[in-house]
């Protein structure tokens, strides 16, 4: 399976993640390209690198580690093949903060309804 992965945009043409993204190192980023180009090219990846959150609106995340750091990036499927990142975050703590989850909903909610209305 064939995936494509895009970057959500803000109706003010914002691109948190790429803000993200641009923010970690050279090494981590690399990192996170190769696990991006597994999303795109497997058809079953991994949970260590890719995985739903339960209890959310479809929300999915890919997962970066490097050393003791944790780096995520939160997505959703806007059709089987479209895959959407939406932002990023470092993870300090076993859970997911559940404002990060929103934000990654809010977002989801905001593309869906652009899309329809386009």
């Amino acid at each position: 399976m064939n995936r494509t992965v895009i970057f959500y945009r803000t109706v003010n043409n914002k691109c948190p993640v790429k803000n993200f993204l641009n923010s970690l190192s050279g090494k981590v980023s690399q990192k996170v390209a190769w696990v991006l180009s597994l999303i795109e090219e497997m058809d079953i990846v991994p949970s260590k690198y890719f995985k739903k959150l339960v209890g959310t609106k479809e929300i999915w995340e890919c997962k970066v580690r490097i050393g003791s750091d944790s780096y995520r990036i939160f997505c959703f499927f806007y059709s089987n093949s479209l895959l959407v990142l939406t932002h990023g975050y470092i993870k300090k703590t076993q859970k997911v903060p559940i404002a990060e989850i929103r934000r990654a909903e809010r977002y989801r909610d905001d593309f869906i309804r652009r899309k329809r209305n386009e």
